[in-house]
């Protein structure tokens, strides 16, 4: 059966990695938003004060309906942007404690403006707010902050073979920002 995953979160929750191993995994084609963009020529600039690529959604979301509407496969896109785009059949927001997730934005060399905006998106879920409004019910988080690579990706199969469902609003970091 056909079927589009989109796996979605904020910068260093384990997107990348769970990603890569979960297409392994399942023998399936694995879509990194980011590259997809790039490769595309949808980065309309650097945001001056922010410094991250400002990327055109809208072409990005065409592009994403293209590439689903021409496969018959499972297929995965992965990136902070992918919940922004149409298409899928399940969004997983990767969610990640905000004391774990500054010392992974540390040892990436992240500024201390761009820790303390991804660690203020984190808390107040913006990325499950966000992928909610396109979809609803279709949305699930997980909390993968206690979890290693291996049982994000079992949890992550579950999900995707609707073994479970997680659900959202379970997630409550909203506490560390008071």
């Amino acid at each position: 059966m056909k079927k589009t995953i989109f796996i979605t979160g904020t910068p260093c929750t384990g997107k990348t990695t769970v990603s890569e191993k979960l297409s392994q995994k399942l023998g399936c084609r694995l879509i990194k938003i980011n590259d997809l963009a790039i490769e595309n020529d949808f980065v309309l600039g650097i945001d001056d004060e922010k410094g991250y690529k400002v990327i055109d959604i809208d072409a990005l979301d065409e592009k994403v309906g293209e590439i689903i509407k021409s496969s018959d496969e499972l297929l995965i896109f992965e990136g902070h942007l992918s919940h922004l785009c149409h298409g899928s059949d399940k969004v997983i927001v990767l969610r990640v404690r905000p004391e774990v997730l500054r010392l992974r934005l540390e040892a990436r060399d992240y500024s201390l403006s761009k820790i303390r905006e991804n660690l203020e998106a984190e808390a107040m879920g913006v990325c499950t707010a966000e992928a909610y409004e396109l979809y609803g019910e279709d949305v699930c988080e997980i909390d993968v902050s206690d979890l290693d690579v291996e049982e994000s990706v079992e949890l992550i199969c579950d999900v995707v073979e609707d073994k479970v469902n997680p659900g959202i609003g379970e997630i409550d970091y909203m506490s560390w920002l008071i």
